[in-house]
């Protein structure tokens, strides 16, 4: 006769042992962290081989930026999608379709002739269907595995995005320079093939919060249905947050996606900018951790402004210094202050909107960020093309983080407004 919980393991409903914040749960958020890390190769690689892809081809700087464009945009619409479906059937079936779309989207681009073809596998098979199953739908499952460490656990699985930044520029780097760059993502398809398919298999069983019946949800989950969060209309009040979004990502590609072409311009070689790359990326997980254990105690909104401004003046801070040691620093301290943005807004979600509706907020909300990121890489390769010159786009990406802060500071304000008036159902920040 089973046990209980090999049930409820066959059946995917949660286990009682796997409640929220149990020994389960923090094992569940390794393998979501490992997942993102294995996904984000999709977002990272492109911007690796971008110079190769240039030259590949023979297009200008803003043509061989668009193949990180559509993998963005595909990332962020792929993410509503993957949502709904883990909010139907549960994370592994978005996760598995995931691992199979990233690794025929790498080996179908490496195989590609021309760059319509290698745009088409980025955006499609890389971006829509691969690398997003592993943020939006991992985020959200996440967050109902955990409550009074929700932000520190969100902290740790978007970590997985830095960590794939991290990790993976020197190496493809490396494996570009010794093999060649069609050989590295036919290699890196594989991989994802073998190792993604069978670590979505420990993701079967469902959150306690969705699994549990009506009105038996946690008391945060009630304290957080609230009719006008921040003090105003649900759409508007996403809305709003969704143009955050896209501002403050729009600054923050532009040093993660050009810094390699940025130092082969400068004469120090893409081997360069890639460990670059990496220091920022590697340096973004420790600011993620960190900023999710500020978050817990200052909640979202105020964590998403300590985040903007820090970025803005690291942003500054690449106008003045151009040598290749002040470079390394400057990408340091990017990585450092710009690293907890991106989950403060899930957390700002999942404080300020109903749990049951976590899976569609919040792949919207990151679809914007992610929309940011595609704009603002395709925006500063433009601006470069323009201008011949990369300083313009730094001066670009600081005025859109401008637009960030003002309607991050307007949500505030409205909050406080709302706090004003008591009201048992009010949230914290």
């Amino acid at each position: 006769m089973s046990s209980p919980s090999t049930v409820s393991w066959r059946s995917g409903a949660a286990s009682p042992a796997s409640a929220i914040e149990s020994p389960y749960a923090w094992m569940r958020l390794c393998v979501s962290l490992l997942l993102m890390t294995l996904g984000g190769s999709g977002m990272y690689s492109v911007t690796v081989v971008l110079p190769a892809i240039q030259h590949e081809f023979g297009v200008d700087r803003g043509a061989a930026s668009l193949p990180y464009t559509l993998t963005m945009i595909g990332f962020g619409l792929g993410g509503i999608l993957m949502g709904r479906l883990a909010d139907r059937f549960g994370v592994v079936l978005p996760v598995a379709l995931g691992a199979v779309g990233l690794g025929s989207g790498f080996i179908a681009a490496g195989l590609a002739p021309q760059l319509t073809l290698f745009c088409a596998a980025q955006g499609l098979l890389v971006g829509l269907l691969g690398t997003s199953a592993t943020f939006a739908p991992l985020v959200a499952d996440t967050s109902q595995w955990f409550d009074r460490r929700r932000g520190t656990a969100l902290a740790i699985c978007m970590s997985g995005n830095y960590a794939a930044g991290a990790l993976w520029p020197p190496v493809l780097q490396h494996f570009i320079d010794s093999v060649g760059w069609r050989q590295t993502y036919v290699g890196l398809g594989i991989f994802c093939l073998a190792t993604m398919l069978p670590l979505a298999l420990l993701l079967r069983p469902r959150p306690p919060l969705v699994a549990a019946p009506a009105g038996a949800g946690s008391a945060s989950a009630s304290a957080t249905s609230v009719p006008r969060p921040m003090g105003l209309q649900p759409g508007t009040a996403q809305m709003l947050l969704a143009v955050a979004g896209v501002a403050c990502c729009v600054a923050m590609s532009m040093p993660q996606v050009h810094i390699v072409a940025y130092c082969t311009d400068l004469g120090f070689g893409a081997a360069r900018g890639a460990q670059m790359l990496s220091l920022m990326l590697g340096l973004g997980v420790v600011s993620r951790l960190v900023s999710g254990w500020i978050s817990d105690r200052i909640g979202g909104l105020r964590t998403l402004l300590l985040g903007s401004v820090l970025q803005g003046v690291a942003l500054l801070m690449f106008l003045p210094f151009d040598g290749l040691v002040s470079l390394y620093v400057v990408a340091g301290l990017f990585g450092l202050f710009q690293g907890g943005i991106v989950p403060s807004y899930a957390l700002i979600v999942r404080q300020h909107f109903s749990p049951a509706e976590a899976g569609a907020r919040v792949g919207t909300v990151l679809m914007a960020t992610l929309f940011g990121m595609a704009l603002g890489g395709w925006m500063s390769g433009a601006v470069f093309d323009l201008t011949g010159s990369y300083r313009a786009a730094f001066v670009n990406g600081i005025a859109w983080n401008g637009l960030n802060l003002s309607i991050v500071l307007f949500l505030l304000w409205r909050l406080r407004g709302q706090r004003a008036v008591p009201s048992p159902a009010a949230p914290a920040l």
